[in-house]
């Protein structure tokens, strides 16, 4: 008679009228409710839309039914409020970045009222946050600004790595050449060293063949025969000297050797003659 007698579950049940009727009709399944789009204001003033999905279950019957008029109404205006405050604290961009945070604090803030309507939210979803034409015409250009500097700087690093190496691969070359310099420069110093050498054990053993030939036995009035032999062997040199100097393409200068102009003194000429 207009008050809550008892809750019928699945299956037959007998009523007994007119003393009893079904006043509610309603599911415990997991239930969809999708909140249209509304207009929000982000905290740096961009107006953007923004729509979601709610999904909740009835765990309290008695108190869907006798302590919230139309409680699907109710969930989506609840919503709708929750939506436009959580939106107006974030900035456009954080709000794009910001879902996950969104839904959560919608999920909280839902829970808290609609537990005292024995209505359980388990999960909130934001679907859509479409920005003003105007404010989606300047965050396409802002982002082809954005894809322009990065390019640009892109292009810079690859143009500085590219001097980079190509300075670097100057300098290793240089300083590859500048060793390979420095080793010809020892490598022929050697050679000219081994060839020095080379001279000097010939003329050395050149000096000792002609002294042997020359003074076979040794004098014994004190003469050194090495000095006699170097004055010959210069003579011989001398003449080759002259030799060469005369069967050249320039211009012929006779040169007549001197008593004075030759590298053998005559006593030592004369003394290796007798």
């Amino acid at each position: 008679m207009g008050k809550y007698h008892r809750k019928l579950g699945a299956g037959w049940h007998w009523l007994w009228r007119p003393f009893e009727k079904v006043s509610f009709h309603v599911t415990t399944r997991e239930q969809v409710l999708d909140i249209p789009p509304q207009k929000c204001f982000t905290l740096d003033n961009a107006p953007i839309k923004a729509d979601a999905v709610v999904f909740f279950k009835i765990v309290h019957v008695e108190a869907t039914r006798y302590h919230v008029e139309d409680y699907e109404n109710a969930i989506m205006n609840l919503c709708l409020t929750q939506l436009r405050e959580e939106v107006g604290k974030l900035t456009l961009d954080e709000s794009f970045s910001s879902r996950e945070r969104i839904n959560k604090e919608l999920l909280k803030d839902l829970n808290e009222v609609c537990q005292q309507w024995g209505v359980m939210i388990t999960r909130v979803e934001l679907q859509n946050l479409t920005p003003s034409p105007d404010i989606e015409t300047a965050m396409e250009m802002q982002m082809a600004a954005e894809r322009k500097k990065r390019a640009r700087i892109l292009e810079s690093e690859g143009e500085r790595a590219t001097m980079i190496n190509e300075a670097e691969g100057r300098a290793q070359a240089a300083m590859m050449d500048a060793e390979a310099k420095q080793k010809a420069v020892v490598l022929e110093a050697q050679a000219e060293a081994e060839r020095q050498r080379v001279e000097a054990e010939g003329l050395k053993v050149a000096i000792q063949t002609v002294a042997g030939a020359f003074y076979d036995p040794k004098p014994q009035d004190g003469t050194d025969p090495s000095q006699a032999a170097v004055q010959f062997l210069s003579l011989i040199r001398y003449m080759e000297t002259q030799a060469k100097f005369a069967g050249s393409d320039g211009t012929k200068v006779i040169m007549l050797p001197s008593k004075d102009s030759l590298p053998l003194t005559y006593g030592g000429l004369k003394f290796l003659l007798d």
